[in-house]
């Protein structure tokens, strides 16, 4: 895919890849987790993960298009966040979240909480290289080969829009060889359609696969079909919808000989 064009350049209503610069201040990260029970994913790794050295492996998350990163902290302090009657210490939690608008990220680390423990990339996931890179150094600096967790959350209609239909199950396959869990939040059909008007009132050209998109109708059903038929995923729970009427989906990867 093309370097995204800066976000800051952009008219909000038509970020061609979902880069709107101020995309939190029209769905807050807090309506996505007051979904999430308080310590549910936490509960998730209870059990003891890999051990590196003499002490236990961090929980591992990758945030893919995280934007300006309001959500992805929201994310971290929720598995930190414990039940009313748990007593459990705080559980070691490391981040790599990433987006292909660099302006975007150059936001998120200016403004984040845990540098140590959160860390950002200007990458394009769908980019082989971003695999080999970036992403296989930052697990390798952890002695670690996959993610515990991953979020995707209103990204699924980018990559489908960009990438056709083999790209967006491409993509979802790619992130089940990534990580154990996957939270995804898909965008409905009716939201590609008003991506490509929002295009068309501007004058822009449209998306390069939108009218051959043959993957269409309820977005949610459809990735629940890609993951589960074809990635070894079972969707363990559905959360409900957002204000905005985009279902939350936590799927769990069953492990084989899969290769990414």
């Amino acid at each position: 895919m093309e370097a995204a064009q800066p976000s800051s350049y952009l008219d909000p209503g038509a970020a061609p890849y979902g880069n709107f610069p101020n995309y939190y201040s029209f769905h807050p990260p807090e309506t996505r987790v007051s979904l999430l029970p308080p310590g549910l994913l936490r509960k998730l790794f209870q059990k003891p993960l890999e051990t590196k050295g003499n002490g236990v492996s961090p929980v591992l998350g990758l945030d893919v298009g995280c934007n300006t990163g309001e959500l992805s902290v929201a994310l971290y302090r929720h598995l930190q966040q414990q039940d009313s009657d748990s007593s459990d210490a705080p559980i070691d939690v490391r981040f790599l979240c990433c987006d292909m608008d660099s302006n975007l990220i150059a936001r998120a680390e200016l403004s984040n909480p845990f540098p140590d423990f959160i860390s950002y990339m200007s990458l394009d996931i769908m980019d082989n290289e971003a695999l080999q890179g970036p992403i296989h150094k930052f697990l390798e600096g952890l002695g670690r080969s996959k993610f515990d967790i991953g979020f995707c959350m209103s990204v699924t209609m980018w990559i489908h829009l960009h990438h056709g239909d083999q790209g967006l199950v491409s993509f979802l396959h790619r992130l089940a060889g990534l990580c154990d869990y996957l939270l995804i939040e898909p965008q409905p059909w009716k939201c590609y359609r008003s991506a490509a008007r929002r295009l068309r009132k501007l004058g822009r050209q449209d998306f390069q696969h939108f009218h051959t998109l043959s993957i269409r109708g309820d977005m949610a059903e459809k990735v629940t079909h890609i993951l589960t038929s074809g990635a070894n995923a079972e969707l363990i729970h559905s959360f409900g919808n957002t204000s905005w009427d985009r279902s939350l989906l936590l799927f769990k990867i069953k492990r084989g000989n899969r290769q990414l």
